[in-house]
């Protein structure tokens, strides 16, 4: 946990880092540009939908992070239940409830893009 906050903290600091002064951190869209320039991105893109995919994509991203999270917890839990029969039952209900919360995201994603996909091409064959 405290890895993650210390390199999400480092995140928001990147990007002013090589400002002369506040005004500079965080008026001046240049910093950004080249900044986004190097670490891959096209800065020249102004359109919504990039920006949404990116979003989506970062969301996924941590959503797999916590769903492994979860996974590594719970066998933790099953592990060091010294038969216990209740911490087992509950390490397997957490278990079970990480891999149906990540059957339904990713399920909830392959529905939606199948539809916007169809949409899309729909749209693009009318015209």
């Amino acid at each position: 946990m405290i890895f993650a906050l210390t390199a999400v903290g480092s995140l928001v600091v990147a990007g002013p880092a090589e400002a002369v002064n506040l005004k500079d951190a965080f008026n001046n869209s240049s910093i950004l540009d080249k900044t986004g320039s190097r670490s891959g991105y096209n800065t020249g893109e102004r359109n919504v939908e990039p920006i949404i995919g990116n979003i989506i994509s970062v969301i996924l991203s941590f959503l797999g992070v916590i769903f492994l999270i979860l996974m590594v917890y719970g066998g933790y839990m099953w592990m060091t239940a010294m038969g216990n029969e209740e911490k087992v039952k509950k390490a397997q209900a957490l278990i079970v409830a990480a891999v149906l919360g990540l059957i339904i995201v990713v399920g909830a994603y392959a529905i939606t893009v199948f539809v916007i996909d169809r949409m899309t091409t729909s749209l693009l064959s009318q015209k």
